[in-house]
């Protein structure tokens, strides 16, 4: 069963043929830039021929179009025709406390999907264009809805509930949710095969760090705490996200500069995290990672941040959890940065965790990077959403849902 993939970003897709049996990729690509000028896709086969299109994308519809194009074409496609997809995984950003788990799209399914929108408003509606373009382009093959939010469903009522007045959690579910879940998730079971162990047995924390970054708590294969809340802004300092703060720092900046609350949450989205704390030098933390090696003040003071923060969650979850096994690294600086990994393992010898220099010096490789000893390890472990994704939709499909 070829699974196609899908991906949607408020201004870009990502995608994936896989052949679900066999989980074998059989093409994958990129759209950036929909919407905006400047539009392109890199489209890239099994064999890795890479082919860049130049070309504006008004909307998520035109990019799905371009894909499918692109997987068709008599010279560079991989695809007789549109007959060899044979269903459709949509990773879906929200679905609230709708879904525990990923399900067949119907029209009620979406209609939960858009009620999610206030929730996620730059990701869940360009995620029902890109179902409802996929829909109108091949009638009639199944869809496959797959939520960021649902592995974490399983959080139990104090995690997830927050200090405010009960009635708006009854009212507006407002209420931490979680997101990275199908990482979280994929890396979850992954440790458990690198350790040889039953997910059931362990007691696991995965840091997912990249520009966006969440870490979260899964004890015998159910998550019980993760650090993203409501929105993806809660938690730890990302690229240009805050992470937590001091709910009165939106008050006091207001006050000071006459701002109103759309600005305030423009700078804690978009001008803050990193990028903020180097003093908009960058929220790329390879730049980071090449000035902290100089020595530059901004990118040392950036990073002992970002560090202190993943620490803080760390040590929380472990209290937590009482106990953990494994802390596995993984997402784009997780499993590419051996200086991070190597900032935060430094102070987690209190779990027997002591880092092997020689092993931490990989990128984007599944490995223990930890010395042997009786206390917990330390991993790194690539996280392959959209494989998580295609299993998800060939299991759903397989079973008739």
């Amino acid at each position: 069963m070829n699974v196609l993939v899908i991906n949607c970003g408020s201004s870009s897709l990502k995608f994936q043929l896989i052949d679900a049996e066999s989980e074998k990729l059989i093409a994958k690509g990129l759209c950036e830039r929909i919407a905006i000028p400047g539009g392109r896709m890199v489209y890239t086969s099994a064999s890795g021929e890479k082919k860049i299109t130049e070309k504006e994308m008004g909307d998520h519809r035109e990019a799905i179009r371009l894909v499918l194009e692109a997987l068709t074409d008599p010279e560079t496609g991989v695809i007789d025709s549109l007959s060899g997809i044979d269903a459709v995984g949509h990773r879906i950003v929200h679905g609230g406390e709708h879904f525990a788990g990923s399900t067949l799209i119907t029209e009620e399914v979406k209609r939960a999907i858009r009620e999610c929108c206030e929730l996620a408003p730059l990701h869940n509606p360009a995620n029902l264009i890109g179902i409802e373009a996929c829909e109108a382009l091949m009638p009639g093959v199944p869809m496959v809805g797959v939520f960021d939010t649902a592995f974490h469903q399983t959080m139990p009522e104090e995690a997830y509930l927050y200090g405010i007045p009960y009635h708006y959690y009854r009212d507006y579910k407002i209420r931490r949710y979680g997101f990275h879940g199908t990482s979280h998730a994929y890396v979850s079971g992954r440790a458990a095969a690198l350790l040889g162990r039953p997910i059931e047995e362990l007691k696991l924390i995965v840091c997912h760090l990249g520009n966006g970054a969440s870490v979260s708590a899964v004890k015998y294969g159910k998550c019980v705490d993760t650090s993203m809340g409501l929105t993806p802004l809660e938690g730890l300092v990302m690229g240009t996200r805050s992470g937590d703060i001091d709910p009165a720092v939106m008050e006091f900046i207001a006050h000071k500069e006459g701002k109103g609350v759309d600005e305030i949450m423009d700078i804690l989205n978009r001008e803050s995290g990193v990028y903020g704390l180097s003093d908009g030098f960058s929220s790329d933390f390879r730049d980071l990672e090449e000035a902290y090696g100089k020595g530059e003040e901004a990118a040392v003071r950036t990073l002992k941040a970002f560090c202190h923060r993943v620490l803080k969650y760390i040590g929380a979850y472990a209290a937590q959890m009482g106990g953990v096994d494994a802390v596995c690294f993984t997402a784009g600086v997780g499993e590419n940065s051996p200086l991070v990994r190597s900032m935060i393992c430094s102070s987690l010898a209190w779990l027997g965790i002591v880092l092997d220099d020689g092993a931490n010096h990989v990128r984007g490789q599944e490995i223990v990077i930890s010395k042997q000893g009786e206390g917990a390890k330390a991993l790194v472990i690539p996280t392959n959403e959209e494989l998580a994704i295609a299993r998800e939709t060939y299991a759903i499909v397989q079973k008739g849902e």
